[in-house]
């Protein structure tokens, strides 16, 4: 990506399949694929340089718009982010004012959830993930169900199973914020763990 400099301050961001007009000389695109970057630059034609330095996970934050700034000490265009703001993390409800306004679905109440926090929906990611570790060998607590003595092996592993999530629930149930429920998740270390953990593995 390209930005137009003129006395100073970012004019434009030149499309790069496009060619341009710069005090009335007219340039093609080949400009921003066969010119060095010195060469652009006499021109007031910049490469932008990305500054990545705040941008946190869209799974967990909200990043800002991106900014782009000319510094004529470095003779640079740099983008970059603004402070991320985390996710909220636990579900929100309606308010009673929210209601009387009338901005609430018919029927909901105080306890009825506006929004599903983060939370939520890494616990539906735990359980799903739980879910089909255990399918495999549903039939057999099916069969358990009707009277045919299951296997203790495999008995004991679908609990073990069955704990860890109950277990990876209370850890996310447990997490202060969206950089706590991150740090979760996140896999670190050699070799790579998470300190959430893992699912026992039915040896």
């Amino acid at each position: 990506m390209f930005a137009y400099v003129k006395s100073g301050s970012i004019v434009s961001y030149p499309q790069e399949n496009r060619g341009i007009e710069i005090d009335g000389i007219k340039h093609s695109a080949d400009i921003y694929t066969k010119w060095t970057e010195s060469e652009r630059n006499a021109i007031g034609i910049y490469t932008i340089e990305m500054n990545t330095t705040n941008f946190k996970s869209s799974e967990y934050y909200l990043n800002t718009e991106i900014t782009y700034a000319y510094d004529s000490s470095s003779n640079k265009v740099t983008g970059s982010y603004g402070t991320a703001t985390q996710k909220e993390v636990n579900d929100t409800k309606w308010t009673q004012s929210e209601i009387d306004a009338g901005k609430a679905p018919d029927g909901a109440d105080t306890n009825t959830i506006k929004d599903y926090g983060l939370k939520h929906y890494k616990k539906l990611e735990v359980q799903k993930a739980c879910a089909s570790i255990l399918q495999p060998s549903d039939y057999m607590a099916l069969k358990a169900a009707e009277g045919v003595t299951m296997d203790s092996g495999w008995k004991t592993w679908r609990a073990s199973v069955r704990t860890k999530c109950n277990s990876m629930e209370t850890q996310i149930d447990n997490a202060a914020n969206a950089a706590a429920l991150e740090t979760l998740f996140t896999y670190t270390g050699d070799p790579l763990a998470r300190p959430i953990g893992e699912f026992p593995v039915k040896e």
